[in-house]
């Protein structure tokens, strides 16, 4: 499985990786900046510098600035999930552990192919790029009720079994939210203002009257490249778990990745099989 494990990756795919935003931003301010040269050599521009220019920048930004403190929750919530979930598997299987050395007849096994089922059914969801269909990982969350019921009549004390199904209820928890943060945009209209501010605004500083100077030309391009640059960030905070993408700006799951390994050291591998190829 190859996402079982990190592959060891080149200093250059990493450097891709950190800088993959700003490249795309740079192609972008680039592009505008060849726009506003021709247009000053055209003369083509027709608006005056004024206060009521400098009042709208003012307003794009602070508007830009609340849908990213927004955002930046959600995404900042997506960042306590993995570590929830890895520590309600984690009880799962302690507790699946100890019932089976009280209970000699008992195999974990089925527990081990639900909690195998879930981490692998989740992260070919994520390799898609978007949580395309979360039904897989929730199918093998009901397994566990299954799997609770038999241990509960093998005797497993009830208070045990209020437990394991906590547990399971905190990974279905976690499931369902990052489903939703992945697929809900945070207030669309807010979306269509800022894109619509931030296009005018770009329009403005393309017909505004400048010198041709290179200091109009800096502030023409940091300008272009700050409003930019935040509705790139919007998109990428509004999706914090596309694994599919070749950025450092998502979500880690090396918690999830870990215990994965880890539960294929403790498990007969043959076992998980069946769960894996059915998915």
């Amino acid at each position: 499985m190859p996402h079982t494990a990190d592959k060891p990756v080149s200093p250059i795919i990493t450097f891709y990786k950190r800088f993959r935003l700003f490249f795309r931003v740079i192609f972008a301010v680039v592009a505008l900046s060849c726009i506003k040269f021709y247009i000053h050599k055209l003369d083509l521009e027709f608006l005056q510098l004024n206060s009521l220019f400098t009042s709208a920048i003012s307003a794009a930004v602070f508007i830009i600035g609340f849908l990213l403190s927004s955002v930046l929750a959600d995404y900042k919530e997506s960042e306590r999930m993995p570590s929830e979930m890895r520590v309600a598997l984690e009880g799962i299987r302690d507790d699946a552990e100890s019932f089976t050395e009280a209970n000699r007849g008992y195999s974990p096994q089925p527990v081990y192919r639900a909690l195998h089922g879930i981490l692998i059914s989740l992260a070919k969801t994520l390799n898609k790029g978007e949580h395309a269909d979360i039904r897989p990982a929730i199918t093998h969350v009901d397994e566990l009720r299954v799997c609770f019921a038999e241990m509960s009549q093998r005797g497993m004390p009830p208070n045990f079994v209020v437990k394991l199904k906590a547990e399971q209820g905190i990974i279905r928890r976690c499931l369902f939210r990052m489903y939703h943060i992945q697929k809900i945009q945070f207030v669309p209209s807010v979306h269509i203002l800022v894109q619509s501010l931030v296009t005018s605004i770009i329009f403005l500083m393309l017909t505004l009257e400048t010198e041709g100077s290179p200091e109009s030309a800096l502030i023409f391009g940091l300008l272009s490249f700050m409003f930019i640059y935040g509705l790139y960030l919007i998109n990428t905070l509004e999706q914090p778990f596309r694994k599919g993408r070749m950025s450092l700006d998502d979500v880690s799951l090396f918690l999830l990745r870990e215990f994965e390994e880890k539960l294929e050291k403790v498990t007969d591998k043959t076992a998980l099989e069946p769960t894996t190829k059915a998915d």
